[in-house]
């Protein structure tokens, strides 16, 4: 699904040159939920605007869903990103002025998609995140775990192959951090592949597998996933409490 090769990412001035992603290698399989850790300014966030298709690299090969994106222009990467990937930020980014269906629909409005579409993907997202009965209600009247949910829901409106994840829970308590962590794997199970930046290594734990990274390189990587990881005690406590 997503696989980036000795990739480079070298910001440069007149006077010096950065290295915000140096060699870097990753491989995720499709149906996988990767997190991805490391100090901060290690390099995560580029990375992560790399795989979104929202930065370009300066060397190395990047594939998505098979597709070599080095040599797309901006409306071929345009129109790859928004077919095949989702976002969800750590801050939410809702309007706050609209109501989370027309939150949701902002995007695929975007896209162009037929109303009747619109509302049927509006729907069905927001009943996967168990928020269709306060479709009419505004962000403020939300809980932050709420809120997180309709910005989940506005990504997953779009059907993204790829869900992309910086720090979902980092503005959130434990207990609502854990619901949108159950929710995330119960989407990973449906078959959406997801890759999460976090700094939380409790969530880091129950992802498939994790990738460290220090210095703008990959420095913990196996490259054998455990689609199956089997559920620990502590899994089952904490699906208890949330």
């Amino acid at each position: 699904m997503l696989k980036m090769t000795h990739l480079q990412k070298v910001y440069r001035t007149h006077l010096i040159e950065t290295y915000a992603l140096r060699d870097f290698s990753i491989n995720v399989r499709e149906g996988e939920f990767v997190a991805v850790t490391g100090p901060s300014g290690s390099g995560k966030t580029t990375f992560l605007n790399i795989a979104g298709l929202l930065e370009e690299f300066t060397g190395g090969q990047y594939l998505l869903d098979g597709v070599d994106v080095s040599g797309l222009g901006d409306d071929a990467r345009s129109r790859l990103r928004n077919a095949k990937i989702g976002f969800i930020f750590q801050s939410f980014n809702l309007i706050p002025d609209l109501n989370l269906f027309d939150n949701v629909d902002v995007p695929l409005r975007y896209r162009g998609f037929a109303a009747a579409d619109r509302k049927k993907r509006i729907d069905e997202a927001l009943s996967r995140v168990g928020l269709a009965s306060r479709m009419k209600h505004y962000p403020a009247e939300l809980s932050g775990g709420q809120q997180q949910r309709v910005a989940i829901a506005r990504a997953l409106a779009g059907s993204p192959r790829l869900l992309l994840a910086d720090e979902p829970t980092g503005n959130l308590d434990s207990l609502m951090a854990r619901g949108v962590m159950e929710l995330l794997e119960e989407i990973n199970r449906q078959g959406t592949t997801i890759v999460m930046v976090t700094h939380d290594p409790e969530l880091a734990a129950r992802a498939h597998r994790n990738v460290h990274v220090i210095d703008g390189q990959v420095t913990d990587f196996d490259d054998e996933p455990a689609l199956r990881r089997p559920v620990r005690d502590d899994d089952t406590a904490a699906a208890a409490i949330a």
